[in-house]
């Protein structure tokens, strides 16, 4: 295993950008959260969102609500604590009322359009990520994780956080499983934040309402797995702590020796999407792809006890 992680390393080190490298170094070689906070904060704008293509399938610098949401899990992923200054800009932006519908935050914004971007981040695609709560229940629990107990932005992300568990009860199982993981974290967060279970937010019925929605997603089959964008186990579970472990044990294993057996000679693992247009871009983010995916893979296999 040790060549394994030598082997992404090496990758990432040559190809991956300055954000995945520091995600690299906290992660297995020691290095500092405050050097990924640096690169991190290269995508923020003045806003306090975040945009440049941290979603590497969308290329807009502007803010936006799905390029925002990654930037709050790493965040999450290095304990970062609450008065850094990305912490406050994203919880500004996400209280200025901007692509925000009143209930929603937006899941595709009209500027997508005017920059390379994969097709299911512009507008008029149908794409079934097109959900109400990706990211926003995602969001709320941010808000919840994050904001001062008592301060105006914590009681938003509550009241995102109930109207989204509500619409969440109220449907069969939810066709999307970004939403799904958006849903899950928001989970997380609120464990976290401790709180307290209500009519308007139980955590207990919650969880019970993911494990249905978790074994509703996720892949049933080992078959083309390095070939389709499937749900994997690793989407909504990073360790053997999960909750949802102990019903996807098998498959979740399976994965870890999937991860073992299919990486490429050059570190990486292979991308299974790709764009409609823009060839030159999506070479470029195909490659961002792979370094943030070497990560997060060596990740799962260290959270499930392989590395």
């Amino acid at each position: 295993m040790k060549e394994l992680i030598k082997h992404a390393g090496d990758f990432i080190y040559r190809f991956a950008r300055a954000l995945d490298v520091a995600r690299f170094q906290y992660h297995f070689e020691h290095g500092s959260a405050e050097k990924v906070l640096r690169a991190l904060a290269a995508y923020q704008n003045e806003d306090g969102g975040l945009g440049h293509g941290l979603d590497a399938d969308c290329w807009n610098p502007n803010s936006s609500p799905i390029g925002t949401n990654p930037a709050t899990q790493i965040l999450r992923e290095i304990n970062a604590p609450k008065d850094h200054p990305i912490v406050q800009g994203i919880i500004r932006y996400l209280m200025s009322g901007a692509d925000f519908d009143g209930k929603c935050w937006f899941n595709v914004v009209p500027t997508n359009d005017d920059y390379p971007c994969a097709p299911w981040w512009r507008m008029g695609s149908v794409s079934t990520c097109h959900a109400d709560y990706n990211p926003g229940a995602s969001l709320a629990g941010f808000l919840l994780r994050y904001a001062d107990k008592g301060s105006d932005a914590y009681a938003f992300g509550l009241r995102i956080a109930r109207e989204a568990y509500a619409a969440k009860m109220a449907k069969d199982p939810l066709i999307d499983m970004h939403e799904s993981a958006c849903y899950v974290q928001l989970l997380q967060d609120a464990r976290a934040a401790g709180i307290e279970s209500t009519e308007e937010l139980d955590l207990d019925k919650l969880e019970e309402n993911l494990k249905i929605q978790v074994k509703h997603c996720m892949v049933k089959t080992r078959e083309g797995w390095d070939k389709s964008y499937i749900c994997r186990p690793s989407t909504f579970i990073k360790g053997k702590d999960s909750i949802f472990y102990p019903d996807h044990r098998e498959m979740a294993d399976y994965e870890c020796d999937f991860l073992k057996n299919t990486q490429l000679p050059d570190g990486a693992w292979a991308v299974t999407w790709k764009w409609d247009r823009w060839e030159e871009e999506w070479a470029i983010s195909k490659t961002w792809w792979k370094g943030q995916q070497a990560v997060d893979n060596l990740l799962y296999l260290k959270g499930m006890g392989k590395l």
